[in-house]
């Protein structure tokens, strides 16, 4: 029981747990590892073996070099951020927007709440289409849709056609919000991939905050139209970028993972002697077999013939085949599935619950500081989000790395055994953040004490965010590898929840005033993230039991 971690007695191999560390206090029944065969780390993580195990073949993009995967990285998280700042960069202006569309306030916050709605109905297809085809045509598209719904919007006229634009980004928006996570675990390894995800969430929550703070003097000094001008102009940029240097990333593999197991011929010779063994995890698609020799390149040990490195012309193919062997309708149905694994309801609930929360900040902060006491104008509406901006940053750069560090650390204190459950500690400090930014936030509005005061609970609201983002999207990747898209498409379902809130909050805050409102919302985040202690402690039990539960095994496997 490490770190009271709960172990399970019925599955040897549970799934997400891992052996990634090679040291000399290995236990004895650890000790007769091939350790020739597995790949290491380099630099300062070269006593790292490699989770999971990369092939011989070039094109696999756990072998890409380094500068290569950054760009993929950063071109996806870039559009991640234009992504984000296109949802709510309209709340600084919502008076005055609201006025030019002849609408009152709510209208215009219930049309944000309908792109909401779109982005999570949106994920249901684009993710499970993303597992059966592969990322690069769902990215094309998305990219192709937020491109023309930005011409369109920055034309439009009427409420009606507004209202149209925005429900059809939500279907672009959707991929950039979930299935970039899924390119991370495509390309990196398990101690790299917290710092990843912090540079995605990086780029997509100051997309969110600095949207805000740029388009308050754009809505002010050339109206709002130009908000979607300019993302346009990105837009336009980002789909070249897209088409010319992002790859597939979906790999058909047939890797080396390396997972604690008992040997029964060992056991049955020696008695109660246990052995590491090497687990095979095999990823299979309906294309011939010719695509699938050569997708599958060899494993570590293997013999199979190494395929030649791709051209750059070979890497622009928009389709290079299915990825999916199940049939048509199972990718689509398996997230509903998921939200019922305990796991990804937590995640569900915990980062559903405070992205949700931050985005209520955005759709009051109009009607908060346009009024009296504060009196803001557009444009220092729109600089209340350089709080949260810079405390964004600020998180980002502290909780990927430091969330990595605490993995390898943890991973080689339990004996080279890593447990999913190590990427969760750092949830204590989204929960400090979280109680001092909701239960702050509507203190100080309710008592109206100067600026200062709401915008820095904003901003550490925020901080909050980032590290519970950090927590969750590591735990679900590294728990659920083979079935990423359909366990972060659950947990975005929480879209709806998002939209359920903020089609009526600002009634509710006229009803019942800043203190209410933000105390229950605090309280909420409160219990949610409580639950990250049963889930620390019985977290491997929940992941051994839906990883032998045999309707389960059926129904997620891609053979049927």
């Amino acid at each position: 029981m490490p770190f009271g971690i709960q172990e399970c007695k019925k599955m040897e191999v549970v799934p997400g747990t891992a052996f990634m560390n090679d040291q000399d206090d290995l236990p004895a029944e650890y000790s007769e590892i091939p350790r020739v065969q597995l790949k290491h780390g380099t630099g300062r993580f070269k006593d790292v073996i490699l989770v999971p195990q990369p092939s011989d073949d070039p094109n696999d993009p756990l072998n890409w070099p380094q500068w290569r995967k950054e760009l993929v990285l950063f071109i996806c998280g870039l559009s991640a951020a234009v992504v984000g700042a296109y949802g709510p960069m309209l709340s600084p202006g919502f008076l005055e927007i609201a006025d030019n569309l002849h609408i009152t306030v709510d209208v215009l916050a219930q049309s944000t709440a309908w792109l909401i709605l779109c982005i999570g109905l949106g994920l249901f297809i684009t993710n499970p289409l993303a597992k059966i085809v592969g990322r690069r045509p769902v990215y094309l598209v998305a990219i192709v849709i937020m491109f023309a719904t930005s011409v369109w919007g920055a034309t439009v006229k009427e409420y009606d056609s507004f209202l149209a634009s925005r429900i059809v980004a939500g279907l672009g928006m959707a991929p950039f919000e979930v299935l970039v996570q899924c390119t991370i675990g495509d390309m990196y390894f398990v101690h790299e991939r917290a710092t990843r995800i912090a540079v995605w969430n990086l780029f997509l929550l100051t997309g969110i905050s600095g949207g805000a703070l740029v388009a308050g003097y754009i809505i002010e000094l050339d109206g709002y139209q130009w908000t979607f001008g300019v993302c346009a102009i990105f837009f336009g940029v980002l789909m070249l970028a897209i088409f010319f240097f992002v790859p597939e990333t979906a790999y058909r593999r047939n890797a080396v993972t390396v997972v604690p197991s008992g040997d029964e011929k060992d056991e049955a010779r020696e008695g109660s002697a246990r052995r590491m063994k090497l687990g095979h995890e095999h990823e299979v698609s309906d294309v011939s077999d010719a695509k699938e020799e050569e997708g599958s390149a060899g494993s570590a040990g293997s013999s199979q013939t190494i395929p030649e490195k791709h051209t750059f012309l070979q890497s622009l193919r928009v389709y290079t085949g299915r990825y999916s062997r199940a049939p048509g309708w199972k990718p689509f149905a398996r997230p509903m599935v998921m939200l019922f694994y305990p796991a990804v309801m937590w995640g569900f609930l915990v980062y559903g619950t405070v992205i949700t929360w931050i985005v209520v900040f955005s759709v009051v902060n109009a009607s908060i500081f346009n009024a009296p006491p504060y009196n803001f104008s557009v444009s220092e509406t729109g600089l209340i989000s350089l709080s949260p901006f810079l405390m964004t940053i600020v998180g980002e750069l502290i909780s990927g790395p430091l969330n990595d560090w605490i993995c390898v650390y943890l991973a080689k204190k339990n004996k080279g055994i890593y447990e999913p459950e190590f990427r969760l500690p750092l949830m204590v400090v989204a929960l400090v953040l979280g109680i001092v930014g909701f239960f702050g936030f509507g203190a100080t509005v309710e008592y109206q004490t100067h600026w200062t005061g709401p915008v820095l609970c904003f901003g550490l609201a925020n901080m909050s965010l980032v590290f519970a983002a950090t927590c969750v999207f590591g735990y679900i990747i590294d728990s659920y590898k083979d079935h990423n898209e359909e366990a972060l498409v659950a947990i975005n379902a929480r879209n709806l929840l998002t939209f359920g809130l903020t089609y009526f909050v600002n009634g509710w805050l006229k009803a019942q005033g800043p203190l209410i409102v933000f105390c229950i919302l605090g309280a909420l985040f409160v219990f949610v993230s409580l639950l990250t202690i049963p889930l620390w402690i019985y977290g491997k039990k929940c992941r051994s039991f839906t990883g032998r539960n045999p309707w389960l095994q059926r129904f997620m496997n891609d053979k049927h």
